[in-house]
């Protein structure tokens, strides 16, 4: 399949519209880079994929600096003072609104010229709740599902190589704007990006296409949108936050559709605590093993960039459900 095919529009036009007429506002002897005093594009990128995005498209043009330290759990983060300062002073901001409710609000107060939002450069989706609702339970009203509705939508979109490569795009077109000199560079490092994560989209869809099983086990409610592209079904112990606690029902009806579906393997992740998934294998007689998220990259990482680790999962998933 060719993931530059399934991109949309919505990653260029949602990109223009992102509010980036503040840039325009640089006179065309200033742009940005040249008020830089490195002569580069500072970029403050919220966690390790959107660093990783502006990385790869940026290249020599631009300074990346990240708000999330290599093993530092993205969704807990506090924005420091120096922080803060050195976002004031960035030409551009990229993150994920939904995902850090912190850096939503410090970038919500900044003055910084360029806030380019990865959410608005795809379609986030809402994947639902993890634990199956209970006889007997009342159910939410409309009012409170429709209050909740925002905050429902997955942030992990990521791990979705198409939903990727259209934030990318989103991304190449608002460093273009940002930086119009070097635009044909920024445009030239994103088709590449793009490319590699068309490959990737066929790895996945070819070693996934015949498994012995199609559910799969998860810490927390990571990988919705990859379950999604490849038809599989994410069954997480937790929701979307990786610190919540699952319900005593909810690791038994976990144990009971380990037997109904044939699963092998409860996955963890580096970034958090294995303790609830490695009890529910035990209790379960699975295997356990690593899917990582890719919030992060630690010397734990399968691997020392996105490519890498998530082919690393590829492999991982494989294993798990039987791949023929």
């Amino acid at each position: 399949m060719n993931v530059r095919r399934l991109i949309s529009g919505t990653a260029i036009a949602a990109a223009t519209a992102l509010g980036l007429g503040t840039l325009s506002a640089c006179s065309s002897d200033s742009s940005a880079a040249d008020e830089n005093s490195s002569g580069k594009l500072d970029v403050v990128a919220s966690f390790y994929p959107m660093q990783y995005l502006a990385e790869q498209i940026g290249g020599g043009h631009v300074s990346v600096t990240t708000l999330t330290e290599p093993g530092q759990e993205p969704h807990d983060l506090e924005i420091s003072a120096k922080q803060t300062a050195d976002l004031q002073k960035a030409d551009a901001v990229l993150y994920l609104k939904g995902l850090q409710p912190a850096v939503d609000d410090a970038v919500s107060q900044s003055e910084v010229k360029s806030k380019i939002d990865a959410a608005t450069l795809t379609t986030l989706e809402d994947h639902g709740s993890t634990e199956h609702g209970h006889e007997g339970e009342e159910e939410p009203s409309e009012e409170a599902h429709a209050d909740e509705e925002s905050s429902a939508l997955d942030p992990h979109v990521w791990l979705d190589p198409v939903k990727y490569a259209e934030i990318a795009d989103g991304v190449s077109a608002a460093f273009q704007k940002a930086d119009p000199d070097n635009a044909a560079e920024y445009e030239k490092n994103a088709e590449t990006l793009t490319g590699r994560l068309a490959s990737l989209n066929t790895a996945f869809e070819d070693g996934l296409k015949n498994t012995a099983s199609k559910v799969f086990f998860t810490n927390h409610a990571a990988f919705g949108y990859l379950a999604e592209r490849y038809g599989l079904t994410q069954e997480a112990i937790t929701g979307v936050d990786p610190e919540s606690e699952p319900s005593a029902a909810r690791m038994k009806e976990l144990q009971e559709e380990a037997k109904a579906d044939g699963v092998t393997t409860v996955f963890y992740e580096t970034l958090v605590s294995d303790k609830t998934a490695k009890t529910l294998a035990k209790d379960a007689n699975l295997r356990t093993d690593v899917l990582d998220p890719l919030e992060g990259i630690t010397e734990k990482s399968r691997g020392d960039d996105y490519i890498a680790v998530m082919e690393a999962n590829l492999k991982a998933l494989r294993t798990a459900l039987g791949a023929k």
